[in-house]
């Protein structure tokens, strides 16, 4: 099955099939404890930590480091300025995302070389104190931050669909909405993780993404669009999102994703509740492109079951 044209007769984006076929948003977030953001103008290519005008020795060692340390690393840059001004120094946002341990710290940086003595096992276990001595200067960000996937020598859907959910932003929210690269997702664009809390949500509009920084603000997520919590595996992400749906639980911080099996996930309330989760994947059905232009496939789709809440549990 190809993916069916737009009005122009060329292959529909990849978004739109998505939408078009209901795909479910929940448990498709990436995996990372810990992210770290660097504020890097001008041109971004498909993988931007090496293409665009960081250096790409430093740019691929430095990436590389932070997927052994389980975070996340990317680029970002201030919505309709694409340039450094004369003596510009590149901001930087390095997030812990843990539930309980969640911060988000920000410097700016003359060289970005100085990102090597970061501390990345400490941004991914929420050791602030340690991620603190690792790179002086690094002070605490009070407001969470959006940032939007608008890379589109990745995915033209995020370019399409990103820029001018991102130019909106910004003016609605100045200062807390960035541009980004990659996040992963292009089918759910316009797609954004929210820093420090890590969780990532889909067909954004602008109505929506201010409720989400609305309810981040609150201590709390938005379930429309929501995709996951980065935090947890694919599956705990779906379990998760399930159990936010049946109980109506929105504070960030009080489910955890307690373990899981082959068959059903745990998940634990910090009021001693707990949920089994039962969460089962499958090839999609009609088969669907990953990205725009690519060929449709039968990608595995998670689906979670209906939470069994554990009888007189306590933690």
């Amino acid at each position: 099955m190809r993916v069916p044209p737009d009005a122009t007769g060329r292959p529909g984006l990849c978004s739109t099939f998505c939408r078009q076929l209901l795909e479910p948003l929940e448990g498709s977030a990436i995996i990372a404890s810990g992210w770290v953001v660097l504020e890097q103008p001008g041109p971004w290519g498909a993988d931007a930590v090496v293409n665009s005008h960081l250096d790409p020795v430093f740019g691929s060692r430095f990436d590389a480091e932070c997927k052994k340390a389980d975070v996340r690393f990317g680029l970002i840059r201030t919505p309709g300025r694409h340039s450094f001004p004369a003596g510009h120094a590149q901001q930087v946002y390095i997030a812990s995302t843990a539930p309980g341990k969640t911060f988000l710290l920000s410097a700016h940086l003359e060289d970005p070389e100085q990102l090597s003595n970061l501390d990345l096992g400490a941004i991914a276990r929420g050791d602030r104190e340690a991620v603190n001595a690792s790179l002086p200067g690094l002070v605490p960000v009070e407001e969470s931050v959006m940032l939007v996937c608008t890379n589109g020598k990745r995915d033209e859907c995020c370019a399409i669909l990103g820029r001018p959910l991102v130019n909106a932003l910004a003016i609605a929210a100045p200062g807390r909405v960035w541009e980004a690269s990659h996040l992963g997702g292009h089918r759910f664009s316009p797609t954004a993780v929210m820093l420090p809390e890590g969780t990532m949500h889909g067909h954004l509009n602008a109505k929506t993404a201010l409720d989400v920084l609305a309810a981040s603000d609150r201590g709390e997520t938005l379930l429309t669009g929501l995709r996951g919590r980065t935090t947890w595996t694919k599956r705990g992400q779906a379990a998760e999102i399930a159990v936010r749906h049946q109980t109506g639980e929105l504070s960030l911080d009080a489910l955890t994703v307690a373990g899981e099996d082959l068959e059903s996930v745990t998940v634990w309330h910090r009021d001693g509740r707990s949920w089994t989760v039962p969460v089962t994947s499958a090839p999609a059905d009609p088969p669907r492109p990953e990205s725009c232009g690519k060929e449709p496939f039968a990608m595995s789709i998670l689906k979670a079951g209906t939470p069994v809440a554990a009888v007189g549990a306590t933690r």
